[in-house]
């Protein structure tokens, strides 16, 4: 039996081989987190489908804001792609300065975040954060905000709580997006005045004839973006989805189509975002452009032949 000559070459040819394996198998699970935004399980969907259809096992988590980025730091959660900024910065800066999180991309420009009024009570003069309190009794001293724990909340109980703009004694009534859009959708349907978080890209833009308030600049701003951010080392970690993240790129008109169908006509969010994806191959393959499959095969080939694009 002739026994196999092991060169210098050869040896090195098998680390490496060992070591992408390895490497591959190390980043094949991916964690996500959505934390409930029907934009942030928009663009988390479409995500999936993508690395799903690239040999990835992606498990999705839904978690408040503060638990997605105190999961980020302990490394339960290796992506969240729903980082506003600047309203999330008071949260998230600590995180981002102590090297924990780590932002990758901006994957959506444009936004709006922050309090909002219908048109007509818009023009009956509640026109800026300043204006609220001379609506008291119009409003039922009743601000609309999101979930609980939401940094959005937080801040607009700290305005009450300050008496900034003569806010106090007005209760912020936490509920869910769907739960503060539905009581809004019955004051609006009765025209009835009401003062709530309002947000772009979102189909409520569409369904409501809204205005959105100067005046919390200071923790709004505003226009905005959104961040795609990972635990600490995770790009370099694993480099292929990396890139993915990297390239990912949303914009407005998506967002709102893929949510209005999940919102307005009961679409789930997986067979939303496929649809829009098959039609729209060409944005869904330049977030593939220098990736490649969790094996290293054709990207592109794969999306082509799994999501039918």
């Amino acid at each position: 039996m002739i026994k196999p000559i092991l060169t210098l070459t050869s040896v090195l040819a098998v680390s490496l081989m060992s070591t992408s394996a390895f490497a591959a198998g190390q980043c094949e699970k991916v964690v996500f987190s959505d934390v409930g935004w029907t934009d942030i399980t928009t663009t988390t969907a479409a995500t999936r489908q993508v690395l799903e259809a690239l040999g990835y096992d992606v498990n999705v988590k839904v978690l408040s804001v503060p638990v997605t980025f105190a999961s980020l730091e302990s490394d339960d959660v290796d992506i969240f792609l729903g980082n506003w900024m600047p309203a999330q910065s008071g949260t998230i800066n600590p995180y981002i300065e102590s090297g924990e999180i780590e932002a990758v991309a901006t994957n959506l420009e444009g936004t709006n975040y922050t309090l909002a009024v219908p048109a007509y009570t818009f023009d009956k003069g509640l026109t800026s954060y300043a204006k609220i309190a001379d609506f008291r009794d119009e409003l039922d001293g009743n601000i609309y905000g999101i979930e609980p724990g939401n940094e959005g909340n937080t801040y607009l109980v700290g305005l009450t709580e300050a008496n900034t703009f003569g806010l106090e004694g007005f209760k912020v009534v936490e509920s869910s997006e769907q739960g503060m859009l539905a009581q809004v959708g019955r004051l609006v349907k009765d025209n009835k005045d009401v003062v709530f978080l309002g947000w772009a890209p979102h189909p409520m833009n569409a369904a409501f004839p809204i205005k959105y308030l100067p005046g919390g600049e200071d923790f709004f701003g505003g226009e905005g973006i959104v961040q795609t951010v990972t635990r600490k080392g995770y790009v370099a970690e694993c480099p292929n989805v990396g890139k993915l993240l990297e390239n990912l790129k949303f914009s407005l008109p998506m967002e709102n189509e893929i949510m209005g169908e999940i919102l307005n006509d009961g679409v789930q969010a997986g067979p939303a975002t496929l649809a829009w994806m098959q039609a729209n191959p060409e944005v869904v393959l330049s977030w593939v452009d220098g990736v490649t499959t969790l094996d290293g095969g054709d990207a592109a080939a794969a999306l082509k032949a799994e999501l039918s694009l």
